[in-house]
């Protein structure tokens, strides 16, 4: 199954699409990647998704990448009294870790670790930002605060402290307990959530080793004062902008969202643009005008997917969402302004063998308009090289691992094909050529692009590139 379009979309899975019938036809509309989203629902339930996806992989003939999202440190307040109070500007309101439930005066906050980074003066945002409390007083176990913006807060909404670097693992540990569940059940992303500074992600990489690829989620404003390292650490990136939006101010959240594109396509990171993309067809059949301008813009950004979250978790229109979403990303792409930002952006090669061969490719392919850039890859890292480049035509992944097949779902461009070994130049061409054919990215008398490191199955080294033409079989 060929995709016409090279950026990615990425469905999360929920209530709404929980049956093989459903699955099958976001994939078929053109959902590349799942997500499991560990906020919600039973081991038993994702296993039962995860066991569709990979039915569905070998009816399809096609890796379809499977990422595990964890919770993370989500700050919650506790239980009122009656459910929910209403808060008044100006009143006086205290946070603590007293267990008594709750009422219009104060509630428990069963988060020590928010007390020992509060400061007077510092602002705590509730429920999603729609009120706003200004710290008076704080101690180990306490905080008096100040209603600057009331509203109604209800049993366990969240509660957000910008601008301070809380001393809590990104972890907890029902992100441990799940992240080994995802690690047995075989997902080949596992998203962290929360990452505040290069720390976070170091502790998951040396819980979960080199069993599966870590993308890093951006909410919290201090990931980005360390962008660059975070970047480095994770295999990936989404701009998660629900909580980023919470904590920073709006009109700074499309700033974040370039920088934190451009840095990972730098980077030669994939990027996912994530949260509320199309929220409106949460329970409506068609999007906002503003809505299809938001996915369209992450596009023009160069990110390598785009996410659905409730849309198709818990909507009432989950295919259309997928359909509308893969009917903007195919008009983006076959806008001429398109190519001239892709082209305008593409970054400078970092004077490696691997970005001057990946370089060399992309520049190949556009001057003999070939029909596809063939990468052989062990660990992926030749096809991601290729996709830093955003080439003009398809990338290729052949790999004898399906799991980097796999991964490679959520990369922009690449189309993964588990391949078998080859040992020579011979058998290199001849399995590009053939697999080319087969896949529908090349005809007789077509021309392909082929990248691969020597000594073959050796990660990271990318340095050979051949011009093979498409034969009869």
């Amino acid at each position: 199954m060929k995709r016409s379009r090279n950026a990615k979309i990425l469905a999360t899975l929920g209530p709404a699409s929980t049956t093989t019938e459903m699955i099958e036809s976001l994939f078929k509309a053109g959902a590349d990647a799942f997500r499991l989203n560990f906020s919600h629902g039973t081991h038993a339930e994702q296993q039962q998704r995860y066991d569709i996806i990979r039915q569905l992989e070998k009816i399809h003939a096609r890796p379809i990448g499977v990422l595990a999202d964890l919770q993370g440190p989500k700050l919650r307040v506790a239980d009122f009294t009656e459910g929910k109070i209403n808060l008044q500007k100006g009143q006086s309101f205290r946070l603590d870790l007293d267990e008594t439930l709750g009422d219009d005066r104060r509630v428990n906050l069963p988060h020590p670790e928010v007390f020992a980074a509060l400061q007077t003066g510092t602002e705590l945002l509730l429920d999603d930002g729609r009120m706003r409390l200004r710290v008076e007083a704080h101690g180990p176990d306490f905080a008096e605060t100040t209603v600057l913006t009331g509203g109604d807060l209800s049993n366990h909404k969240g509660v957000n402290v910008p601008n301070v670097v809380l001393p809590l693992s990104a972890l907890t540990e029902k992100d441990r307990k799940d992240l080994a569940f995802a690690l047995e059940m075989g997902v080949d992303w596992v998203a962290l959530s929360f990452v505040q500074r290069p720390e976070d992600v170091k502790e998951i990489k040396r819980l979960a080793g080199d069993r599966v690829r870590i993308m890093s989620k951006l909410e919290k404003p201090s990931a980005i004062e360390h962008l660059a390292e975070i970047i480095e650490l994770s295999d990936g990136i989404m701009v998660a902008r629900g909580d980023l939006g919470v904590e920073c101010p709006p009109e700074t959240v499309p700033i974040l969202q370039k920088r934190i594109i451009r840095t990972a396509r730098e980077a030669g990171k994939p990027v996912v643009v994530a949260t509320q993309m199309l929220d409106s067809m949460i329970h409506a059949p068609a999007p906002t005008r503003a809505e299809a301008s938001d996915v369209a813009t992450a596009i023009y950004d160069g990110a390598d997917a785009v996410m659905l979250s409730a849309e198709t978790a818990a909507g009432d229109y989950p295919l259309e969402a997928v359909t509308i979403m893969d009917r903007i990303i195919d008009r983006v792409e076959s806008d001429e302004q398109y190519g001239v930002i892709r082209d305008a952006s593409r970054p400078s090669p970092t004077g490696t063998t691997r970005d001057a061969i990946s370089a060399a490719a992309r520049q190949v392919a556009h001057t003999l308009l070939v029909g596809a850039i063939v990468t052989f890859t062990s660990s992926g890292s030749t096809t991601l090289r290729a996709a830093r480049e955003r080439p003009n035509v398809p990338i290729l992944c052949l790999t004898t691992d399906v799991t980097v097949a796999r991964q490679m779902a959520l990369v922009w461009g690449s189309h993964g094909v588990v391949a078998p070994d080859v040992r020579s130049f011979g058998e290199m061409v001849a399995v590009a050529v053939r697999v080319a054919q087969e896949q529908g990215f090349a005809q007789w008398k077509e021309q392909i692009v082929i990248t691969a490191g020597v000594p073959f199955g050796t990660p990271g080294t990318t340095n050979i590139l051949r011009v093979a033409v498409v034969e009869e079989p």
